[in-house]
């Protein structure tokens, strides 16, 4: 199984949720690459069985939330229906952020087969759980 992880990330917390992710990845027994938004290997995106894609949430600790940077996740190449599980990295409340996140994916091709939200000081939580049930949306 081939694996790619991409991520935006603004202060480093979505890069290292990125990093955790693949490596829980890999320790699977997967390929995996990262890659962050701006810099994607379009050779390992086509010939990728799942896409692992991540940003932060943006927005005021109340209301408003959103992907953070949804403009260059907007302009990411397409992924033309292949499974992908959304992630995002938050501080205080995500609010619906993660559901805006997925509209944003489906829009570029995406099948969201999943999705999770991290809290940054706790960004190994969950984890195992949100590959775990990602990769088993792939079939063997």
């Amino acid at each position: 199984m081939r694996a790619v992880v991409i991520y935006e990330s603004l202060t480093g917390n979505t890069a290292r949720a990125a990093r955790l992710i693949a490596d829980e990845v890999a320790a699977r027994g997967a390929d995996v690459a990262v890659y962050p938004i701006t810099d994607i290997d379009l050779k390992d995106l086509a010939t990728a069985d799942i896409v692992f894609i991540g940003t932060w949430v943006d927005g005021l600790i109340l209301f408003g939330h959103r992907p953070g940077r949804a403009g260059r996740l907007k302009t990411m190449p397409v992924i033309d229906g292949k499974p992908v599980a959304a992630f995002m990295t938050y501080a205080v409340h995500a609010g619906k952020a993660l559901d805006r996140f997925v509209k944003v994916l489906e829009e570029r091709g995406a099948r969201v087969v999943g999705g999770t939200l991290l809290r940054r000081d706790h960004l190994h939580q969950g984890v195992d759980e949100f590959v775990s049930s990602s990769l088993a949306t792939v079939p063997a």
